[in-house]
């Protein structure tokens, strides 16, 4: 492939490449062969830490220079000379005491999550539900006690209208923040997003931003689509929020139909 042809091709992880369960569509899998073996950069950009995607990274066969973990505060950096084959490169942190003491009030039941500049994760009861390796469990006051990549905050009791009406009574500052499927927070750095990560990415490969496509499905992808779709591509999946197809210059089908598979095969 001649080195102007090549595209830029950002992936969100769950609910674009995989389905709620983990399980990956025969033709969403076949799709991002062909395009890596057609020469693509093909990457992930995902709000998952390095060593939670690394399995997905390795299930689909990808190389890529880079990957964008922790939702942009995370960038990875293939290097055969490190074991695992990947170093880590950007790491973006923020000291995430103010944070916790504006939510705690709001959400006093919640369950809360730090995950710190190695990939380590402290986490408080009631986090049963997400991947805990390379992590342990500690009281709400030890959360504070490291620099963070990300804060998750999540609330099972509260479905999404009530926890989108709580975050917004909480007016967060200097943080970058998202909204999951259901009553979760994902907060990154201030300023720091799937975006500004992608765009150091592109950068450090050369790749024009019209050159450039971007696919995902969650709250935490609004700022990749609207940068993808500047001047390149963004395809927003079917199930994704209103707010998230408004932010992409086009939509596909859902995840359980493999909608990713057809934006692939199209390139």
């Amino acid at each position: 492939m001649a080195e102007s042809d090549r595209l830029l091709i950002a992936l969100d992880v769950d609910g674009t490449l995989i389905h709620e369960d983990e399980s990956v569509g025969d033709a969403v899998l076949d799709a991002v062969t062909r395009v890596r073996e057609a020469g693509h950069e093909v990457m992930l950009a995902t709000g998952r830490s390095w060593e939670t995607a690394r399995p997905i990274h390795e299930k689909f066969g990808l190389t890529s220079r880079f990957v964008v973990c922790a939702n942009g505060a995370l960038t990875m950096r293939r290097d055969e000379t490190v074991e695992g084959g990947y170093r880590r490169e950007f790491i973006e942190t923020f000291d995430p005491t103010e944070v916790l003491r504006t939510i705690r009030p709001h959400l006093p039941s919640g369950s809360f999550m730090v995950e710190d500049p190695t990939g380590f994760r402290r986490y408080t009861e009631g986090m049963t539900d997400w991947e805990l390796v390379n992590a342990e469990q500690v009281g709400f006051d030890e959360l504070s006690e490291h620099p963070a990549t990300r804060v998750v905050v999540i609330s099972p009791q509260h479905d999404e209208e009530e926890f989108l009406a709580i975050v917004d009574r909480m007016g967060l500052q200097r943080v970058s923040y998202a909204i999951g499927w259901t009553a979760w927070l994902d907060i990154s750095p201030d300023g720091v997003s799937k975006a500004t990560a992608m765009e150091r990415v592109r950068h450090a490969l050369d790749i024009p931003a019209s050159r450039v496509v971007a696919v995902g499905d969650g709250r935490n992808d609004l700022e990749l689509l609207q940068w993808a779709g500047a001047e390149g591509r963004s395809v927003a999946m079917g199930q994704a929020p209103d707010e998230v197809k408004a932010a992409a210059t086009e939509t596909t089908g859902t995840v359980t139909d493999d909608g990713l598979a057809a934006v692939l095969r199209s390139l």
